[in-house]
């Protein structure tokens, strides 16, 4: 390619740059806002991006988590965004953020991940604390395999099957909590196993976070650890969506920008 930009041979992508400015301007990426005091994964994965900055390697497993990665981290160098992309190899963030630090020590290096990819593969803390890999891990902790429940959410109404992961001894089958709203009875996210409690087992500083208000101290906290892993539970509202998104089965052209809007792409776009 670099051959053919040398010899001038180059296109004219004004109009097609033209029209991707437009559809970026009509349907620009966001998310909904979470319910008065919970935390948004998106905004826990945007605002890591921000105060870690673009010098950081950041890598993710399968799934909504890994989906806002991708949106919501301004990447700005090569090398710097680890992922499996469609292969769906769940578990893959901390092994990859392993390899990350040991190749790069002197860099930060976090691994973003969902509360079920997590516990694929997080026994690894433990090779981390034996050999000084001190990368961090941000455990997105919806409550349920976030990815397949949006799907269960839009097409199988509602009907959650195998999605919901346990949120403690007070949760019934559903994942939801009896009890007046108070104490344990209250928790949202995975809280079996518990993540803080499995890390501080595996030798590392384990630490969560449930309130936007606490979002900027918990992240500065864990940046500056840097003797052994560190891993943050965010524990975050469990109906927030990957949008946009692809139905399986359709045309990439039958893309949805949110539920039911599906952007027009004007009659003379082959």
């Amino acid at each position: 390619v670099q051959a053919e930009f040398d010899a001038g041979h180059r296109g004219d992508y004004t109009e097609w740059w033209k029209r991707l400015n437009e559809w970026k301007q009509t349907y620009p990426l966001g998310y909904e806002p979470a319910p008065d005091g919970q935390l948004s994964p998106q905004q826990v994965i945007e605002r890591i991006g921000q105060l870690v900055g673009p010098d950081a390697i950041y890598a993710a497993g399968v799934g909504q988590h890994q989906m806002w990665a991708s949106q919501f981290i301004q990447f700005e160098k090569p090398a710097t965004w680890l992922n499996s992309g469609g292969a769906g190899t769940m578990g893959y963030a901390v092994p990859a953020a392993m390899g990350a630090k040991a190749g790069r020590p002197d860099v930060p290096v976090w691994a973003i991940d969902g509360d079920g990819c997590f516990q694929m593969t997080n026994q690894e803390l433990t090779t981390c604390t034996l050999n000084n890999i001190p990368i961090k891990v941000a455990v997105i902790n919806n409550g349920s395999l976030g990815m397949v429940r949006q799907w269960q959410t839009l097409f199988y109404n509602q009907r959650y099957s195998h999605t919901v992961l346990h949120s403690g001894p007070t949760a019934d089958d559903s994942g939801s909590a009896a009890g007046d709203g108070t104490g344990p009875a209250a928790w949202r996210g995975t809280r079996v196993p518990d993540f803080v409690l499995l890390s501080e087992a595996m030798g590392a500083v384990g630490l969560r976070c449930e309130r936007p208000e606490d979002l900027d101290d918990v992240i500065k906290q864990a940046m500056e650890i840097n003797d052994r892993p560190v891993v943050i539970d965010f524990i975050v509202h469990q109906d927030a969506m990957v949008w946009p998104m692809v139905a399986a089965g359709t045309s990439n052209d039958e893309i949805q920008f949110a539920r039911g809007v599906r952007p027009d792409f004007g009659d003379d776009l082959d």
